[in-house]
């Protein structure tokens, strides 16, 4: 039953590492996989009535 439930964490995080890999080359958003908006490919909003 432990190496049953070890395997499962296991793939789940493969298939976590491997979605985000994925997403990082094919995605066809601008920017990075993490979705954070820090990186500077991010567009930045310049509506500040300054």
């Amino acid at each position: 039953m432990e190496k049953i439930i070890i395997g499962l964490v296991f793939l789940g995080a493969l298939v976590y590492l491997g979605r985000m890999v994925y997403r990082m080359f094919f995605s066809k958003q601008v920017g990075c996989a993490k979705g954070c908006g820090t990186c500077s490919a991010m567009p930045t909003e310049t509506n500040n009535p300054v």
